[in-house]
């Protein structure tokens, strides 16, 4: 897919296609299927499309009970509602029940830039990482989104799949293969290491190119698992460069960030830098590019992290 395909986009085709051959997936909106585009699964499949209005406590538990049928449902909500309103749902009757629910979160991150604080979901990575049984998929741009449509639908268990509203920075010019809870190492290097996910993970790799201008070898590694987490690819590039940067279209409490804090503090020292949103509600902007690199996401923001890690590795 090209550059400027969005996320949802990616996904929205994608279901489509995955619904031809697997009759068992059915698609549940909360009227919004024209912003999440779950609409093209409609479209060809109305007999089995839900949209239960404007209410994402039910959209919930009607896919729970759609689950429990032995169907395959996607539930397609904005990631700001769906892990605010629906909360109380998403613990007990998705997670404690482990209920085979594909919870897709539309407009996760910054992405709705236009319709402010309300609207962008900045903890909903932390709020999902936390609930037991819950696996949480962050794709890195709409190729991944479309590729792993089928693997969260095969994948027995709760998914919290992460979506973005527009178009990211590709990850890689061709295919990869993609299997849950397993990192991928995007490029080698050997003095810092960048972990980024979802739309940061194009960003990290732009980050890479600059720092390598200025002499400094930057490993990439993707996680786009956040929770399983891949702790053995995290630790094995801390113990390699000796110094981490982590990535996210998040607040840097509780996100990946966090998630590789974890981890590192566990089992191997590494100077660690977070590259997220501050602990600060966002505003408005002309578009989510100019959000991102007004709350800390710039590819320069990446740079300046790298940077400072170095320093603490060398002191």
């Amino acid at each position: 897919m090209g550059a400027n395909v969005s996320m949802r986009e990616g996904y929205g085709r994608a279901l489509v296609a995955y619904g031809e051959i697997n009759p068992d997936v059915v698609v549940l909106d909360a009227d919004t299927s024209g912003s999440t585009l779950s609409s093209y699964f409609a479209q060809r499949f109305p007999e089995r499309f839900f949209n239960v209005g404007i209410a994402e406590p039910a959209l919930v538990d009607v896919a729970v009970g759609l689950a429990l049928g032995g169907k395959i449902p996607f539930a397609n909500a904005f990631a700001a509602l769906m892990s605010l309103r629906a909360m109380e749902q998403i613990r007990t009757c998705v997670c404690y029940a482990r209920a085979n629910v594909k919870l897709a979160a539309g407009y996760a991150g910054v992405s709705d830039y236009k319709d402010g604080p309300t609207h962008h979901s900045i903890t909903d990575i932390a709020v999902m990482r936390a609930l037991p049984e819950m696996t949480v998929v962050v794709p890195a741009d709409a190729a991944e989104a479309a590729a792993f449509v089928s693997l969260v639908a095969e994948y027995e268990g709760p998914i919290y799949f992460r979506l973005s509203r527009g178009a990211a920075l590709p990850a890689r010019d061709g295919p990869v293969e993609l299997r849950i809870g397993e990192g991928l190492t995007l490029r080698e290097g050997g003095d810092v290491t960048l972990v980024a996910t979802g739309s940061m993970v194009g960003r990290s790799l732009a980050a890479a190119d600059l720092l390598s201008g200025r002499g400094i070898s930057a490993r990439v590694l993707e996680i786009h698992t956040i929770k399983p987490l891949d702790v053995a690819l995290i630790l094995s590039a801390a113990e390699a460069t000796g110094a981490i940067v982590t990535a996210e279209e998040h607040s840097v409490i509780g996100g990946l960030g966090g998630a590789v804090a974890e981890a590192l503090c566990s089992a191997y020292l590494a100077p660690l830098e977070r590259v997220g949103i501050d602990d600060r509600f966002t505003c408005t902007a002309p578009d989510s590019d100019t959000l991102m690199d007004a709350y800390g996401l710039a590819v320069e923001d990446i740079v300046a992290a790298a940077e400072r890690s170095l320093a603490r590795k060398r002191s």
